[in-house]
């Protein structure tokens, strides 16, 4: 084959149903970042205090705990994009219940039918971007696809900030749910396309195949690989960075002395910067291996925490968002590509399902206790326990993020296995 029509067959790292989908992810998350990064403050607004700001947290993170893993398993048998246009439906009717809400109370409300969206389409996305890639190049399209879904939040929070701070909650919400609506509109098309083509023949939901998925994603998990330092290391950043940035507005706001609308925009900064790593961190990632990307990420977000602690203008934490940017943007196409290499494509959806679900168990109470720990110690308190695990954690990241042999031998048993 001569050198032009080799470069006539090779194929576009993003083919055109990727970019559709992107389109409507990004959509979806412009209208999520809208009032995502402000709820905290959409709370206070209701009369809630710090503390049961972080109850809330608390409590809103009960739900997704067991759907997570069920929203795996039904993208892995109904299909990926049918998963994401039943969670897009139930959307919708979770804006309506922000909007409506009287008290914080009632927004958890809201926020119940929003767990059940993210808990169908969180674990198809991933699974989804991994199936439309060769391995070879599949941390360079989770590097271009994060750079792409970053728009939503350089986008999201500066607008509803602007909203919010100019015509109230309630109003931004309606704004953010009609663009979420939009975004539905375009899922459940794709929906009834990859119906006819793709995912025409779909398995049938039953306990057996989730007893089947649950037990190959449970081999993984405890088999002291890469799947189990994944979760045993994030499932400890997780309880650390949730006792913190849960109330990460209410402290910008009472100590940092930031306005509604400068939120929006550290968010948009933050956004920025992830965007502009994340592809030539994808590079990084398939040319010199996943862990060297997510080590750098660690010790750029424990850095970043320590500036919080230390700043007192919007310069300052413009420049700790800005590394928060950089350390995820380095993190995230690593983490996707590795996860996505140890485990079997069958088992993807409930594997990521799974480990969104356990580390969401591991940092239940987490919110709550940062309440707590800033009322009786001091609001730096939680900030800087966090910025210590950030730090130890790049040990284990280190010395286990790298797919051993045994690794590769159990993800291909996973795959050859019924179920």
């Amino acid at each position: 084959m001569t050198l032009p029509e080799r470069s006539k067959t090779k194929q576009p790292l993003l083919n055109n149903t990727l970019k559709l989908f992107m389109f409507a992810m990004v959509l979806a998350n412009i209208a999520g970042n809208m009032y995502g990064s402000l709820l905290p403050l959409y709370l206070k607004d209701l009369n809630a205090s710090v503390v049961q700001v972080g109850l809330f947290f608390t409590l809103a993170r009960i739900i997704p705990l067991a759907l997570q893993i069920l929203g795996g398993w039904i993208s892995d048998t109904l299909g990926r994009l049918r998963s994401i246009a039943f969670g897009s439906f139930a959307g919708v009717f979770s804006y309506i219940g922000l909007v409506l809400a009287p008290t914080w109370q009632w927004v958890l409300v809201g926020e119940g039918l929003g767990a059940m969206t993210r808990s169908l389409v969180g674990p198809s996305f991933s699974a989804f971007i991994a199936e439309q890639s060769a391995e070879e190049t599949r941390a360079r399209v989770f590097g271009i696809t994060t750079t792409i879904f970053m728009v939503t939040i350089v986008l999201g929070p500066p607008l509803g900030g602007w909203l919010a701070g100019a015509y109230g909650f309630k109003l931004m919400l309606i704004c953010s749910g009609s663009l979420y609506t939009v975004a539905t509109i375009i899922r459940i098309g794709m929906a009834r396309v990859a119906a006819r083509q793709t995912e025409g023949k779909p398995d049938k939901l039953s306990i057996v195949g989730l007893r089947a998925k649950l037990g190959g994603v449970a081999v993984l998990a405890l088999a002291g690989g890469v799947v189990t330092w994944i979760l045993i290391t994030d499932g400890v950043r997780d309880i650390a960075f949730s006792m913190s940035f849960t109330l990460m507005p209410l402290y910008l706001e009472d100590i940092g002395g930031m306005t509604i609308q400068q939120i929006g925009l550290l968010n948009s900064v933050y956004g920025i910067f992830h965007m502009i790593t994340t592809i030539p961190a994808g590079w990084l990632a398939d040319k010199k291996g996943e862990r060297v990307a997510i080590v750098l990420g660690f010790l750029l977000e424990s850095a970043t925490m320590l500036v919080i602690l230390q700043v007192n203008s919007f310069a300052g934490y413009a420049l700790a968002w800005a590394l928060f940017g950089f350390g995820d943007g380095l993190m995230s196409p690593a983490y996707q590509s590795l996860i996505s290499k140890a485990v079997p494509e069958r088992l993807r959806g409930t594997a990521f399902g799974f480990l969104h679900s356990s580390l969401g168990l591991f940092s239940l109470p987490a919110p709550a206790i940062g309440g707590q720990l800033w009322e009786r110690f001091g609001p730096r308190t939680p900030f800087t326990l966090t910025a210590i695990v950030a730090f130890v954690t790049t040990i284990p990241a280190w010395l286990k993020f790298k797919l051993s042999k045994n690794d590769k031998v159990l993800a291909v048993q996973e795959a050859t296995s019924k179920g």
